[in-house]
């Protein structure tokens, strides 16, 4: 009990401080940041945070900038470009596009948020609408090329970051359209060849598509100024030595912005481009990231404890029975997930439409999540030693832990300004059009987590030391994905591209599992040692996944 008071009270001063910390990064130079809502004609409206800096007034109008995020993503991952640009005093507009973060439209939908984006952006009275810029990473790239397309003279510069004029979402790009364009393209991007044609991103400067846009028919040259600013024609080609989610931590790929907005904007406050100090609110949002998981696991094991205080004193340790069914049983459990995480998910892909289901990319992991499910409960029937035990003290404990996470969260954001995360593992409070998406997810995300985890419980863990639980556990349930994220970036690295059996956007969703994997296996071993079920354990993964995924997914229907 003492040990999870302790990390409870850990997890909250963690969770606030750093959200504290993130806060005066992301504000200093006496920058200020503003969570804005920007209305759209069919009544739903875009969210953005707008920063401001000191040196811009309505006397004295500042430069501004529109950074916009990638697909399934939301505002707060372009924090590095931001923050950066900010500091350098810039005026930015950190938008949540279309569909995505607390966004209430649907993906896709009025250019992907970009026109409204640029209009709002050109309305602010401190802002000098003859210096507007604009940067977006992957589809973020795609929703400024639409504000470029609505508005030919509203802007003076684009950096593409991960992204690419031309299809399938953007205008082909010309010698002279965007104007004044830069191309931040890394050498691992995992989107090489839907982007620019090419095989492997290292190779983009030899890319067709690319030399029809800076106007040659030879290779591109990295970090040489091709046509004329004053003129527009300007183009700029640079490669970052990171992927396509790295692109979010990259110093080099925020250098690489800074200078091409200072080079066609100008400098307001003039500040080296490698002085940077984003990384700070990273390493803030993280540890409260941290701080949170510390909060909900750390309330659930106390509420237990207090609930029933005689039940983790009657768990005994006896040893594992090593046997050709249990090892084939922990090789499946392991690898299963692995095998079936590309073909389920793109099997998931068939339910998009679906108004009761309106995520695409939240179907294709339900998809995955009750593929392995029925894996598992397959190896529940064979045994037949289960028995259900809803431990209903236990159940109130995991909704109420859950619930405390939630407002601390609530919490932070309105406070600070930021959401708990490390680079694309974030973990943001759900907005009021969320709620239902959530809901409706629910059942079946808990279906997966309680056969699974009763699987790992009572076909594994069952007899064995905490230690051992937590270890064998991690390999069973997180072992499979970590190895098939491994190899995938392993081959990315040694050959320039991705392997033929991965998917490019999968793989990076794919990162994710590993941390809220492990979150969950912790939970049901948490569950079973507090409360000899496994059913409360289930309902918190299930609750806290549905709210991550939700919260994090961009809406289709």
């Amino acid at each position: 009990m003492r040990a999870s008071f302790v990390a409870l009270i850990a997890g909250i001063i963690l969770a606030f401080a750093d959200g504290f910390l993130a806060n005066l990064v992301q504000t200093s130079n006496g920058v200020e940041i503003e969570d804005v809502r920007i209305p759209l004609e069919d009544g739903s409206e875009l969210s953005a945070y707008l920063y401001t800096p000191t040196n811009a007034t309505e006397a004295n109008p500042a430069p501004g900038i529109l950074a916009v995020h990638g697909y399934i993503n939301s505002r707060e991952t372009q924090s590095s470009f931001a923050i950066e640009f900010a500091r350098r005093g810039y005026v930015v507009l950190a938008l949540d596009q279309s569909g995505h973060g607390y966004s209430t439209n649907t993906a896709f939908r009025a250019g992907f948020g970009g026109p409204a984006g640029l209009t709002y952006l050109r309305s602010l009275p401190f802002v000098d609408t003859s210096k507007i810029g604009m940067e977006g990473h992957s589809m973020g790239g795609w929703t400024i090329l639409s504000a470029a397309m609505s508005d030919p003279d509203g802007y003076q510069s684009v950096a593409l970051v991960g992204s690419s004029t031309g299809a399938p979402f953007a205008a082909p790009g010309t010698p002279d359209w965007p104007r004044n364009l830069a191309v931040i393209f890394s050498k691992y991007d995992e989107f090489g060849p839907l982007m620019w044609g090419i095989e492997r991103a290292k190779d983009v400067t030899t890319s067709a598509k690319l030399q029809a846009v800076f106007g040659t028919e030879d290779p591109v040259q990295p970090r040489t100024l091709y046509g004329d600013i004053g003129a527009g024609t300007a183009r700029w080609l640079t490669q970052p030595n990171t992927t396509h989610p790295g692109d979010h931590l990259s110093f080099k790929a925020t250098a690489d912005a800074i200078e091409w907005m200072e080079l066609t904007l100008g400098a307001p406050n003039p500040l080296p481009a490698g002085k940077q100090i984003w990384h700070w609110k990273e390493a803030g949002t993280f540890i409260a990231f941290i701080g949170g998981v510390m909060i909900m696991l750390g309330c659930f094991a106390l509420l237990n404890a207090l609930t029933a205080p005689t039940i983790t004193s009657q768990v005994e340790t006896v040893p594992l029975a090593l046997s050709p069914a249990l090892l084939a049983a922990a090789l499946i459990g392991t690898l299963v997930p692995a095998i079936a995480y590309f073909p389920l998910t793109e099997w998931g892909g068939a339910l998009a439409n679906i108004p009761l289901l309106p995520q695409n990319i939240t179907n294709q992991i339900m998809v995955w999540a009750l593929g392995c499910g029925a894996v598992s409960g397959i190896g529940l029937l064979i045994r037949r030693d289960f028995t259900p035990n809803p431990a209903l003290p236990a159940l109130v404990s995991a909704i109420l832990s859950v619930g405390l996470l939630l407002l601390v969260s609530l919490a932070s954001q309105a406070l600070f300004k930021s959401d708990m995360r490390l680079w694309v593992v974030a973990l943001k409070p759900p907005g009021a059009h969320h709620v239902p998406i959530i809901i409706a997810y629910l059942i079946p995300f808990l279906a997966f987590f309680y056969v699974s985890q009763a699987a790992l419980i009572h076909g594994l863990l069952k007899p064995l030391s905490l230690r051992k639980q937590v270890l064998v556990g991690w390999i069973v349930s997180v072992g499979g994905m970590t190895g098939l994220i491994a190899l995938i970036y392993a081959v990315l690295f040694m050959t320039g591209k991705l392997p033929g059996f991965a998917d490019p956007l999968f793989s990076i969703v794919g990162i994710q599992f590993i941390p809220v994997l492990t979150i969950t296996t912790i939970a049901a071993i948490i569950s079973w040692r507090t409360s000899r079920a496994v059913l409360p354990g289930a309902v918190l993964s299930a609750l806290f996944v549905t709210w991550y995924i939700v919260a994090g997914q961009a809406t289709h229907v």
